[in-house]
């Protein structure tokens, strides 16, 4: 027996000595009564379905976080706190054991017969939430648990939807034909394009898992795309394939055989049939932006590929070619307005790759290459993504919330400009508006890479939540060991809990990452702009030497 996401039966049961009741989150055993927090409970009633067997940790996982990237550590809390509500002793359990690179198994009795016979009013509760928690299972949502803290902007209003009312569409990366650069770069493009483009679409919800198979990509997301491409001899060769991934019926397919200079004009249709197909309607407005092309020059569009390419690399050499490939597509096509806006984020980033750079200057930069792109072009939404990053390093939070606000407008499926303005709302003192929206980017982008964790666990703690805190925190550490600012916010957070012995450790991984590392120094050109935040961090940090 396997879960798949899906939550064993929510009644109530005995477990060894204890009488375990989902509905209430609670453990009871004579007189005492114990509150465990819902994730708890659902680990408990996970193992109690297979009593005596091992259970991995991905099918609890599938259990208690159905469609939530969490890290590892969320997982070993909530077996630490079911122990401690249990009485039982890891090194000799009676309740849960842990199964060395396997698992865990509950080693204690459970029987679902001869429980209390509850009243009828507290019978017909229980009834309503196991109902009421079925139907949000079958929906693939957990809109309370996503969205408890809610924020009184336009965005977090509608990060506030619950997501079952989302058309959830993924776009899986395209096959190339061939193993040339071009041809990857090529697929990729048309991939990205069909998601930015379905994006806007206020009726859909984009679910970015590229790195993810089509098995798993189903558990995220209910329409899948997936398409090969292949440019050989002046020819392009594009199939594309939309399917439910409920009923794995093929509701769409197509292959399209055109010159290749008529890539702009495929991938116009492409996007128009799945528009039409997908069950969600688009105004008139909508219409006329997926009408509107970014450039018609192929050649252009080659080199801006690169350049995304470059820059995601994230490293000072690929940084400069990034910007040179960007230069070249906006020499083609003066008016290529997401080029314009590439090239900005090469000129924002720099000072970060490189320590001889003038910060101040790449920003004034960015910002008048960002506002160029902006006159050609105000309705791509990547362009006030890239203001809102630009104004966010340079401690604008206001115009950078506004530019982002706009960004979400234009694609409401816009995972980094959730995300960014989470992470804004951080740095002007406002972590409990940040929770909901990071919590949305992580719906939408599953498989995010460690910065989403790292500003989540942020936000937690300067809200004082030490325990979520550090669960994010070591979950954006495993995924990228060399960040700096993880390691920073995770010895400052050690140091608040009081654990010096590891806070010093993370101190000295910081000293070995940046020989000469001063935390005076690097807080002077950090965002963050709240005082009290600010002064609460540097305080922790100077207590560890730093």
């Amino acid at each position: 027996m396997t879960f798949s996401g899906r939550m064993p039966d929510p009644k109530p049961l005995h477990v060894g000595e204890w009488f375990a009741d989902p509905a209430t989150n609670e453990l009871r055993r004579g007189g005492e009564a114990v509150r465990i927090e819902p994730r708890s409970m659902d680990v408990l009633v996970a193992l109690a379905a297979r009593a005596g067997e091992v259970v991995s940790r991905e099918e609890l996982f599938a259990a208690a976080w159905p469609g939530v990237v969490v890290g590892d550590e969320a997982l070993t809390q909530s077996i630490t706190k079911l122990r401690r509500a249990l009485g039982d002793d890891p090194r000799s359990p009676a309740y849960i054991e842990t199964i060395s690179k396997r698992g865990y198994r509950l080693k204690a009795r459970v029987d679902r017969d001869g429980l209390p016979s509850p009243s009828a009013r507290s019978h017909a509760r229980e009834w309503a939430a196991g109902a009421a928690l079925v139907m949000l299972l079958a929906a693939g949502a957990f809109a309370t648990w996503w969205y408890r803290d809610a924020p009184s902007a336009a965005a977090s209003a509608a990060a506030e939807r619950s997501a079952a009312e989302w058309v959830t569409v993924a776009v899986l990366p395209f096959e190339a034909s061939g193993g040339e650069k071009a041809q990857s770069y090529l697929a990729r493009g048309i991939a990205d394009s069909l998601m930015t483009e379905l994006g806007r679409l206020s009726g859909l919800r984009l679910i970015n898992v590229q790195s993810l198979a089509a098995g798993e990509a189903a558990r995220h997301a209910r329409y899948l795309v997936t398409g090969s491409v292949q440019r050989q001899a002046g020819r392009l060769r594009i199939h594309v394939r939309l399917v439910d991934a409920r009923s794995n019926e093929q509701l769409w397919s197509e292959q399209f055989e055109r010159p290749a200079d008529d890539l702009f004009a495929v991938q116009d249709e492409i996007i128009r049939k799945l528009a039409e197909t997908l069950p969600a309607r688009m105004s008139a407005s909508e219409r006329e932006r997926l009408a509107k092309p970014h450039t018609r020059s192929l050649e252009a569009y080659d080199h801006f590929l690169r350049g995304q390419a470059l820059f995601l690399a994230r490293g000072a050499r690929e940084n400069e070619e990034a910007r040179e490939a960007y230069r070249k597509a906006i020499e083609i096509d003066p008016r290529f307005a997401r080029a314009y806006a590439g090239l900005a984020m090469t000129h924002a980033i720099e000072h970060r790759l490189r320590s001889d750079a003038d910060g101040e200057a790449g920003l004034r930069r960015a910002l008048e290459l960002a506002e160029s792109a902006r006159a050609i072009d105000p309705d791509i939404p990547e362009i006030h993504w890239a203001l809102g990053f630009i104004h966010a390093q340079a401690r604008r939070h206001a115009e950078a919330i506004a530019s982002l606000q706009r960004a979400i407008e234009l694609n409401p499926s816009f995972a980094d400009a959730y995300a960014l303005m989470g992470g804004v709302h951080t740095y002007m003192g406002e972590p409990a508006k940040s929770i909901p929206l990071l919590r949305t980017a992580m719906r939408l982008e599953p498989e995010g890479g460690y910065l989403y964790f790292l500003l989540l666990g942020r936000a937690y703690f300067f809200q004082g939540d030490l325990e979520q805190a550090q669960i994010n925190l070591r979950a954006a550490l495993a995924r990228n060991a060399a960040d700096i600012e993880t390691r920073i916010y995770l010895a400052a957070l050690l140091a608040a809990s009081g654990d010096r012995a590891a806070a010093e450790w993370e101190a000295q991984e910081i000293r070995s990452l940046e020989r000469g590392f001063s935390a005076s120094r690097w807080l002077s050109s950090y965002p963050l702009a709240s005082l009290p935040l600010r002064q609460r961090l540097e305080g922790l940090l100077a207590g560890l030497g730093l």
